[in-house]
């Protein structure tokens, strides 16, 4: 079900662009702890050929833990990947466990091409860090795309406010990149719950 699997990831990269100036963050500081869930889209090339794979996920982070589950269309769970320091653990229907200590490797090889899982701890949560080594707070202010420093370009297309204390957070993530084994790879991602503990 590799195809299947495809939908988790949560991005890719393309195109060169200025990094997003440091703004007054309207999200608050960043939470250690926090579950939420969503859609995503991809599209990659295999083979030579335009592919697309539509799907949610669920994302239940911690200090010291991570864990994401990606789903079909329908629900069916396709993929579980668990991060603790130093392991990662990736779980398919009807596949051997693989581990590696570096989960966008064990992802990339699992799935044919990068996903990556350490950016996103900061990224869903409006922060990044660029080309440049600089710390980046995005804001609903500015939608500026956001060169990393591993080689992903970041656009926040949408903020949502919610909550008695009106938290702001992001709504929609695109995600970029030029790779190897799966030409170029972009990643929607629209988050619908968010539960910080």
């Amino acid at each position: 079900m590799r195809s299947g699997v495809l939908l988790c990831a949560l991005l890719a990269g393309c195109a060169n662009m200025t990094p997003l100036p440091a703004t007054s963050a309207q999200t608050g500081e960043p939470v250690a702890t926090i579950d939420l869930g969503g859609r995503l889209s991809v599209r990659y090339q295999s083979n030579g050929s335009e592919e697309a794979v539509h799907g949610s996920f669920s994302w239940s982070q911690s200090a010291n833990r991570t864990l994401v589950t990606l789903m079909s269309p329908l629900g069916q769970t396709i993929a579980t990947i668990a991060i603790t320091p130093g392991e990662a653990i990736l779980t398919q229907a009807g596949q051997p466990v693989r581990s590696a200590a570096d989960p966008d490797a064990l992802a990339a090889g699992a799935l044919g091409w990068p996903l990556p899982i350490a950016g996103l701890r900061d990224w869903l949560q409006g922060r990044a860090t660029d080309m440049n080594g600089q710390q980046i707070t995005a804001s609903p202010a500015s939608n500026t795309p956001i060169l990393t420093q591993d080689g992903w370009t970041l656009q926040y297309g949408n903020w949502e406010t919610d909550g008695p204390a009106g938290t702001t957070h992001p709504k929609r993530i695109d995600l970029a990149r030029s790779t190897a084994a799966a030409g170029n790879v972009v990643i929607r991602i629209v988050i619908d719950n968010w539960q910080p503990a």
